[in-house]
């Protein structure tokens, strides 16, 4: 009896040994991250009456809307208040969202919130990650199946997750990244091939790790440009004289006011007036200025620095084609996932402080009982310090006996401590 009392005391050799510690800083990771993920999104109030939000924390109900059906997305208030004990998926965060909860795409099911929402918010963008499926290969997260450890990374475009060797890239080593641009997100803006060029994180190797993007010798390169069966050619940048037939335009007709010319002298001038207004177009567009540079493309995902949004070309030109291909969203600081989990970081220390029970006490005690709550609150500390450093040290197992014994040792001080106080000077 007494030898199997001491094998229930000491751990297998099988079983993992986490220290208190290490529970204790899981537990702080764990409440970080749902802070930063939703703390940025009121879980008391529907975000309908808001609109379109800029980022919030979203969820997709498997209950209300299987795959098969029309996708939809619920904002967090209404995960808890109208889908309690649903099956749902957690979509992490998405822009520029307006919550569908009791819409026309829930058959039954009404909001608790706001009883009458219009049917459809046309402006809500999907993808399959409301039905639970994600990155290329369309599998759910976490995927009973996958037995390859790998991370999710979400792409800051389209906002789909991918595993990190479905990307075609590899994922920088001991650099720090803030945001990942998809492969299939790279194609459709091909322009960001030549911010990847210089400024993106993986900028000096290709996919594979094999080779240089662009190499680069003062303002003088080499351009590597990719054909369209993927195969790369070097061109040497030429000159600045153009001759009209390039553009395939007519030489213009001399003027009658004017004196005569050859027709040698007239396409002369036109192609010098020609490049003179393409240079002072492109002068103010950094686009232009980096694809002087040199640019190349490839056929993978981009890892990109930190604040790497604030050095995209905002000139007229550029502003036209974000706004073409629906990516301004690029150019708000606000927009990005880092800024959303600052905010709701700092709303959380706020809401803290305010709501702190041992500041909301000290401010409603004089100052004897100030004194005397500050002493009890590090005695305690101390004492509960120092009596779980006991088992640790002995490797013993805390229960809930052993808890129970503390507070009464700790009582039973206090008692003795109070009766033996004076108030009074003697």
């Amino acid at each position: 009896m007494a030898a199997n009392e001491e094998k229930q005391k000491r751990p297998l050799a099988d079983d993992p040994i986490v220290s208190l510690a290490e529970v204790l800083e899981e537990n702080e990771l764990l409440e970080n991250e749902a802070c930063a993920v939703l703390g940025g999104s009121d879980s008391d109030k529907c975000s309908y009456s808001e609109g379109y939000v800029k980022r919030q924390a979203l969820y997709a109900c498997n209950t209300c809307t299987p795959k098969g059906g029309q996708p939809a997305g619920i904002c967090l208030a209404c995960s808890y208040k109208c889908h309690e004990g649903h099956e749902l998926f957690e979509l992490y965060t998405k822009r520029n969202f307006r919550c569908d909860c009791g819409n026309s795409k829930f058959s039954d099911l009404q909001c608790k919130f706001f009883s009458e929402k219009e049917k459809t918010n046309c402006a809500n963008k999907y993808n399959d990650n409301f039905f639970g499926l994600y990155c290329t290969c369309k599998r759910p997260y976490p995927d009973p199946e996958d037995e390859t450890p790998d991370e999710m990374i979400q792409c800051v475009v389209c906002e789909d997750w991918f595993h990190g060797r479905h990307l075609g890239a590899v994922l920088p080593d001991n650099v720090e990244y803030q945001e990942m641009a998809c492969q299939s997100c790279m194609k459709r803006c091909s322009f960001l091939w030549t911010y990847a060029t210089h400024w993106s994180v993986n900028k000096a190797t290709d996919a594979d790790n094999s080779g240089p993007l662009a190499k680069m010798e003062d303002d003088n390169v080499d351009v590597c440009t990719v054909q369209e069966n993927g195969d790369s050619q070097n061109q040497k940048p030429k000159g600045r004289a153009l001759k009209t037939e390039a553009t395939g335009s007519k030489p213009s007709e001399p003027s009658t006011s004017c004196k005569a010319e050859t027709s040698e002298a007239a396409n002369g001038d036109e192609a010098s007036c020609s490049v003179e207004e393409d240079a002072a177009k492109n002068a103010g567009c950094k686009l232009q200025q980096l694809k002087k540079k040199g640019s190349i493309q490839r056929e993978c995902a981009t890892y990109w620095p930190r604040n790497w949004r604030n050095r995209l070309c905002t000139c007229p030109s550029c502003m036209n084609l974000y706004k073409e291909l629906e990516i301004s969203f690029l150019l708000d600081e606000f927009d990005t996932v880092l800024a959303y989990e600052n905010k709701g970081k700092s709303d959380e220390e706020t809401d803290s402080e305010r709501c702190d029970p041992l500041m909301t006490a000290l401010s409603n005690m004089n100052r004897i009982q100030q004194v005397e709550l500050i002493y009890e609150y590090n005695d305690l500390k101390s004492e509960l310090k120092d009596y779980l450093k006991r088992f640790a040290d002995e490797g013993k197992v805390v229960t809930s006996e052993d808890i129970q014994q503390f507070f009464e040792e700790l009582q039973s001080k206090k008692r003795r401590r109070v009766d033996g106080m004076q108030y009074f000077c003697s």
